[in-house]
């Protein structure tokens, strides 16, 4: 059985579109960890995860650009629900190698991108 405590409320994920939203996450704190950069900016709605993906030609062609954010929506859908905090904006950064990366470490990269930029949200500043 589950404590009510410690159960998560759900929080609704939307996308970032908009450009001033994704220059806005580039000012905010970030981690890279292997293929994937993750920007993350504490907004006001604290109901609402926004989350953007971006890959940039130095990825590769349009091909590989898409697939490579293909793959960081999918590692998104399936660990922001958990890792993610809200009221942030989340933005995915495509790094290299991001599309010849085995899904799980991808996965790892992630889930401990997502974990460090919590940790570095709760530390009291000093």
């Amino acid at each position: 059985m589950t404590d009510p405590a410690l159960t998560i409320a759900p929080c609704k994920i939307e996308r970032l579109r908009k450009r001033p939203d994704f220059l806005a996450c580039a000012k905010a704190a970030s981690c890279a960890r292997g293929a994937v950069l993750i920007q993350a900016r504490p907004r006001d709605e604290l109901s609402l995860i926004r989350v953007g993906f971006t890959a940039t030609k130095r990825i590769g062609g349009a091909v590989e650009r898409n697939r490579a954010k293909r793959r960081l929506r999918e590692a998104a859908r399936l660990l922001l629900p958990g890792l993610a905090s809200p009221g942030f904006d989340y933005v995915f950064i495509a790094r290299g190698g991001v599309t010849a990366r085995p899904w799980p470490r991808l996965l790892d990269d992630v889930k401990s991108a997502l974990l460090r930029l919590a940790a570095d949200r709760d530390r009291p500043a000093t």
